[in-house]
């Protein structure tokens, strides 16, 4: 499938374990979020690589148009009868209905075999976060990033944050995410994450066998209340800052920040 050859180009060294991230054509507009997000990549340390495993899923035709101008591998996934395009305001319909989408897609490439690191496009990426994940040989299946976190790795009440995770595929998360899709249908109109947090306390982790880690802030942080700093920082994410303009903006400034601690520390 379309899908499989996209998901094989972009896989590393394991042939199965890819990035993605999810953008309209409100985010691929010229100068918008996802140029920061692919500059971070570049502005990184050890993290230009991974832009040649890096797959950008492409929720409607205009943003796939840009993507094919700027990255290697773009993936187009259209929605019959629904308009992906334009700006969707925060917890709005069309909001909810892509992000729901997006993580429907995402079953679609753990039964194909891949493990992925999921990233929001709003997430600056500062080094490469793989020495930071949990080893495989600890059995993780899905690392979290988390809004707040209190430095118990396998503390199920921290708050994990949807938009940045580490998913091993096997039986366990397939059925994991199959049973967050169907449970937005039991929480209608709440968010992927709301969703989540709701869910991870459900019997079918325990029976599932399903081990879940929250990584820690002090690597993968958010802008609202950095725990971090640039000598720690893997990822910052604009997560408190809502709709485009105020993303580009907290992202630029990150960049910016980061480039200057680069030139100094390199002085």
């Amino acid at each position: 499938s379309n899908l499989e050859n996209t998901l094989r180009g972009a896989a590393m060294k394991d042939k199965k374990t890819v990035i993605i991230t999810a953008v309209n054509s409100a985010w691929t507009r010229e100068g918008s979020v996802v140029d920061l997000f692919l500059e971070s990549f570049r502005s990184g340390i050890e993290t230009k690589a991974l832009l040649n495993h890096l797959v950008v899923v492409c929720l409607d035709r205009s943003a796939y148009d840009r993507c094919l101008e700027i990255h290697r591998h773009c993936y187009a996934l259209t929605t019959a009868g629904v308009d992906f395009s334009g700006e969707k305001p925060f917890m709005s319909a069309d909001y909810l209905k892509m992000m729901w989408r997006r993580n429907e897609f995402l079953i679609d490439v753990l039964e194909l075999g891949h493990h992925f690191v999921f990233s929001d496009a709003d997430v600056v990426w500062l080094r490469n976060p793989f020495p930071r994940f949990f080893a495989e040989d600890e059995g993780d299946d899905i690392q979290f990033s988390c809004e707040k976190c209190n430095y118990n790795s396998t503390d199920r009440r921290n708050s994990p944050n949807a938009g940045f995770k580490y998913v091993r595929s096997n039986h366990k998360t397939i059925e994991f995410y199959r049973f967050w899709f169907e449970a937005h249908h039991l929480f209608p109109g709440e968010r992927l994450q709301k969703v989540l947090w709701r869910i991870k306390f459900d019997p079918i982790v325990d029976r599932l066998g399903l081990r879940m880690r929250f990584l820690d802030t002090r690597y993968f942080d958010g802008l609202c209340e950095p725990n971090s700093d640039m000598d720690s920082a893997v990822t910052m994410h604009a997560i408190c800052c809502f709709g485009a303009e105020s993303k580009i903006g907290a992202m630029k400034m990150v960049i910016d920040d980061w480039k200057r601690y680069k030139t100094k520390n390199s002085s």
